[in-house]
């Protein structure tokens, strides 16, 4: 089975604190992975390490077959699908051109950009300015960022948090759809009920370490 993400004994610091220490974490393809932990425990910036947003100072690893740290990575995040902890949107622009934005940067055809918006259901709100949407809005333009991008490896920072059921599901449908596919998906809750649900397996970090989930 293909590894889409391998961490090796890696170790990140911050402001001179130590988040994450001596990490060691394998993500196959068609795998789903649930990451539980307390705050503070350092799971956003392990979400962040495997996006190549954050610097390590400390193990090695590969993503999506490209070295941790390398300038080669670059080549391989436009197949990376994140959703962080708060939704990274334009505030002064629409829903709908939150998306074309998003779609041109990625080099994506911006006329699929209606057809993703009715999907997430948000085709009769897509004139509604960012910052005059709810949090759920904003979380549905996300989801259908996601399905314009079809990504190979998905990360999830609490994307659940904050949504109805039916935007439960639509975030759950893009998961499965992307392990469905030869992905894999990394998913971080304080839900673990919800987390043992939807991922093959689930860990635990606490004090920067990852173990077995209960």
């Amino acid at each position: 089975m293909d590894t889409l993400a391998c961490l090796e004994g890696v170790g990140v610091s911050l402001g001179g604190s130590p988040v994450l220490r001596e990490l060691d974490l394998i993500v196959s393809a068609s795998e789903i992975v649930g990451i539980s932990g307390p705050n503070g425990s350092g799971k956003t910036t392990l979400i962040r390490a495997l996006a190549t947003l954050q610097a390590t100072d400390g193990g090695s690893g590969t993503i999506l077959g490209k070295k941790l740290g390398s300038p080669a990575v670059r080549c391989v995040r436009p197949r990376i699908g994140l959703i962080g902890h708060a939704p990274g949107l334009i505030s002064e622009l629409s829903l709908r051109e939150n998306l074309i934005h998003i779609s041109k940067l990625a080099g994506i055809d911006p006329n699929r950009v209606d057809h993703a918006l009715e999907v997430v259901g948000l085709r009769g709100a897509s004139d509604r300015r960012v910052s005059a949407a709810s949090y759920g809005m904003k979380r549905r333009v996300e989801a259908a960022h996601l399905l314009l991008r079809r990504p190979d490896l998905l990360l999830l920072d609490e994307a659940m948090s904050g949504l109805d059921s039916n935007g439960v599901d639509l975030i759950r449908a893009i998961v499965e759809s992307t392990v469905a596919e030869g992905g894999a998906a990394v998913v971080v809750s304080h839900d673990v009920d919800h987390l043992s649900r939807l991922a093959q397996r689930t860990l635990h970090l606490e004090a920067g370490k990852l173990r077995a989930g209960e």
